[in-house]
This record gives C-alpha cells, structure tokens and sequence, in this order.
C-alpha cells in the first residue's frame, strides 16, 4: 500500500502537473514495477542578462576619457552634467547595462557625444554567452535621453563567426534600409521568421515617455498560441513541422549595431552637437538555454552555462550521445506526441541493429554493411564529411577538428586552401596545406619575402634591397625595372650602345632636344638677310 502510494505521489510530479516539458522523466508503475518513463524536457525560462559578457567597440566610444560635457535634448541649452571615466560618479561603463540597480538610482553606459559631426556616430554592443540559447520573450532594451533613430539588432547562432540581421529599426525604413516598414501583427504564419524594419521604435516620443526598443517574440508566439499565448500546443507543433521556426528563436551572440543617435524630433543641428549621444541602461534578453530538449536543467559550471543532460545524452548543449551509447544517430528530442513530446534516448552501444551487426559510426551513419570476404561490418554513407570503416576519419579536404569529440557533427573542419597558392586542396591534421614555391601561410594564400601575389606566388624581378634596378633605374611593384633612355635589361644592366660603336643615345636625345631651341634663335637673323636681299 506504502509503495503504491509513492508511485502515485511520483506520478504527480509529471510533465502534466508541472508545467509542459518541465520533466525528463516520471517514476510510473507497470505490470512489471516501477519503471522511468521518459520525456523530452527543457530548462525554466529565465532572464540571461546576467550570464552575458557585454563588448563595447569601437575603442574609445564609451564616454569619460577624456572628460567631457553634455547636453540633454529636452534641455539642450544646459549643459552641466558632465561624464568622466575616473570618478565613479561620473563614469557611464559599459557594465552599468547589466545591473540591478538595487538602490533604484538609474545608471547607464553612455558614449562620447556628436562632436565629430558629418563622421558617423557609431557604436557595437556585443552580447555574448557562449552557449546556445532559445528566446522565450521580448527582448527589451533601456535608452536614456532617447532611443535611436537608426539601429540593427542582429545574432549570431556560432558564437559570433557569422551575424544576420535580426531586425531593423529606423523613423524612415524606406530611406535607411530601402525596406517597407512592416510591425509584427503584419506577418501571418506563413511569413512570421521575416526579418522586418520596423519604425516602432525610433520616432521621438521624448526620452522620458518611452525608453524601451524591443524584438517581439511574444507577438509572433502569438500568431500560433494566441493572443495571451494559451495554446502553446499549436505552437510546439509548428516548431516541429515549420522549417527554421525555432531557429529564428536560437541565438548564441546578440549585437546592437547603434548608427544614429536621437535627433528629439528634428533635423540635425550643428550649433549643439553635446546633445548627440547614446545611453542604455538596460538590457533584458528572456530565454532559456537550448538543450535540444534533452534536459530540464542548465547550470552554471566554471563561468558558463551547461545543459544537465538526460537521455544518455552530453555536451554543452545535449548535442551528441554519450560513450557507450552510440549504437544510433544523435537526435534531437521532439515536441510531439504533445503533451509529452518524444525523447529520442541514445542506445546503447553493441545493441543489435540492422542484420544484427554492432553498426558503430560515431552517429555520422545509420546504416552499415557486411563485407563478406574481409569479415568486417562497415558504415555506409558517412555524413558530416567523414569516412572510413566507422566514419572515423575526415573526407579529403578536411582536417580533424581536434576540440570536437568522434561524434560531433563539426568533427571535420574543411581545409579551404587557396587554389591559386596549394599544390591541392587536401591539408595535414593541423590543417596546413601544401603551399606552391614561394607560397606560404596555413591556407597557402600568402608570400615569402622575395615574392609577389599575383593569382600565386611570383618571384620578385627587382625590389630595394638585393634586386636593384641598375644605372638610375626604378622598381614598379617589384615586377619590372623601368629604365633610363640608355639602358635597358631586366634590371637596366645593359647599354643600348651595341659592341664598340660610339654612340650616345642621352647626347642624342639632348641634341635633338635643342634643335627647336636653335631654330627659334636663327630663324629672326635668316628672315632679316633674306628681306635685305
């Protein structure tokens, strides 16, 4: 009776009553006992700002050194504050976007004022985690002394290798952006991972009646869930059957790309260029770490954010089986069946699969063969750029990446040598290519001293050190001498005076040059004679 009741208490505590995909797995009792049943999971939503390591370029944006004045738009005639990076003060660091601001004074990053005006004022605000993680509302973002009037918030699902444009804000997207202006409850569901340009957000209000610029998540959750967001069924079921819907949402790197500060509702004015800045004092990024639906925990472990993983799952992310329990492809876990969703659990290796053969391939293959003669079972069609009998090595043309274990899907790295400067497009396991004479560099697309680059390596015909262009020759690009009238050669070594005639081509050069000199003396004394005859 105990027992049965435990059972039912553990039971409780199923996806069901906690919340959907809150469980990774429940203790439920069968004919044979107590068994775990498993589930697809994820982690709580949570605020992220404060695992985000923010970056503020170019360098020397942020205001304070040298110190300097300001001016406000609502008053800006009345210039007193002033920002100065060695009084505390005073200082606007770019850490003051993060904060909690427990004794509830307003601080804020700010940059250096519009004191270079026509130059552009511009400003990239890099927000890292180093780890993937999926939006779950709106991200929000807190200007001071107003919002700008151009900005593009983009993202980076590679930990800042690549960005694409998230959204873009502009008062005029047609002139800014050369893009309609579009709000979120314009799109439909067959559109709703657009990327828009919005003016929403950068028309003036006056800085102290609307700080906030947002992404909005809740509103395009809402083309699927509805308006207060109660049928998240529908939408977990669109996140597996719509391509790149829950993509759009992942991200590893966010950046503000900050290209035109508040104008306070008119045209630029250069009698007062203090009052030209930006300031933010907060910026929300709601969301959960993505852990592929095989996890329902994600902790901070040695500064960053890690997946607890079930489902014999690993990594950072949950994103490749554990050891020993390959005998399968990695696969993310799944929404559907809701309410449940489906777990997708690594199997353990050595479990019989097709023809009742050990299939190992490191999850780069779920298909394998039996080679008759030679008595070996090995993988067939190996993807992620591997080969060999357990996808175990990499394609030609790619290397081992060597911080990536077996069964990752980035294992080979493609060697990208460069065609003009490599013998071949194959590299050694560091990823060196075998360069052409006179080519060096790991790709091969550089030169050794001597040389030039010319679509390849060339070898220098002069230069300014050991191959001098001779006889008051000059160097052109390191590729020909260009030589004095008298000499020619490749490096203007030889006379144009052949054998042992005596001869001068710079005298002759220089008596044809004053033969019109001399005609224009004699010419007046030959016209006098003549006229006198």
């Amino acid at each position: 009776m105990l027992r049965q009741a435990v059972l039912l208490l553990l039971h409780c505590f199923s996806p069901l009553a906690l919340g959907q995909y809150d469980l990774c797995k429940s203790l439920v009792s069968t004919d044979d006992g107590a068994v775990w049943e498993q589930y697809a999971c994820q982690p709580k939503a949570q605020s992220m700002k404060d695992y985000m390591r923010v970056k503020v370029d170019p360098p020397g944006i942020t205001c304070g050194n040298p110190p300097e004045r300001f001016c406000t738009l609502e008053n800006p005639y009345l210039c007193s504050d002033e920002c100065d990076a060695s009084n505390p003060d005073l200082a606007h660091p770019p850490q003051l976007m993060q904060d909690r601001e427990h004794t509830g004074r307003i601080t804020y990053w700010q940059t250096v004022t519009w004191a270079r005006y026509p130059e552009p004022l511009l400003a990239n605000i890099s927000l890292a985690w180093n780890k993937s993680l999926e939006l779950t509302d709106d991200i929000a973002i807190t200007f001071e002394y107003g919002r700008p009037t151009l900005m593009v918030l983009d993202k980076s699902m590679d930990h800042g290798r690549t960005w694409q444009p998230f959204q873009f804000y502009a008062d005029d997207c047609l002139e800014s952006f050369n893009m309609a202006p579009k709000r979120v409850p314009d799109l439909s569901p067959a559109n709703i991972t657009l990327v828009i340009c919005t003016e929403q957000f950068s028309r003036w209000v006056g800085s102290k009646n609307d700080k906030n610029v947002k992404f909005e998540v809740r509103e395009r959750f809402a083309v699927f869930a509805g308006p207060r967001l109660l049928n998240m069924d529908s939408l977990y079921t669109r996140m597996e059957s719509m391509k790149g819907l829950r993509e759009f949402f992942t991200f590893t790197n966010l950046r503000l790309r900050l290209l035109r500060p508040a104008l306070g509702g008119t045209y630029m004015q250069r009698d007062n260029l203090l009052k030209y800045f930006y300031a933010i004092s907060n910026i929300e990024v709601p969301a959960r770490c993505k852990c592929n639906l095989h996890s329902s925990l994600c902790l901070l472990q040695e500064g960053n954010l890690q997946c607890q993983c079930e489902h014999n799952t690993t990594g950072q992310d949950c994103q490749r089986c554990k050891k020993g329990f390959k005998a399968k492809s990695w696969k993310a876990g799944s929404y559907l069946p809701t309410p449940n969703g489906s777990p997708n659990t690594c199997a353990i290796a050595g479990a019989p699969t097709g023809g009742g053969s050990n299939c190992e391939c490191y999850g780069h293959s779920n298909r394998c063969s039996y080679i008759d003669y030679l008595n070996i079972v090995t993988c067939v069609s190996c993807k992620h750029n591997t080969r060999g009998q357990n996808c175990q090595h990499c394609r030609l043309g790619y290397f081992r990446n060597n911080s990536a274990e077996l069964d990752d899907e980035g294992v080979c790295i493609e060697c990208n040598c460069n065609q003009m400067g490599s013998v071949h497009d194959r590299c050694n396991g560091t990823g060196f290519c075998q360069c052409k004479d006179g080519t060096t560099g790991p790709k091969c697309d550089d030169c050794f001293p001597g040389y030039y680059w010319k679509q390849g390596c060339y070898s220098n015909v002069c230069d300014e050190e050991l191959l001098l262009c001779q006889n008051g020759g000059t160097c052109s690009q390191n590729q020909k001498c260009i030589c004095p009238p008298e000499f020619k050669g490749v490096l203007c070594q030889q006379s144009r005076c052949e054998g042992g005639k005596a001869c001068n081509t710079a005298s002759t050069l220089h008596l044809l040059a004053l033969v019109p000199l001399l005609l224009c003396v004699l010419l007046p004394h030959l016209l006098a004679t003549l006229t006198a005859h």
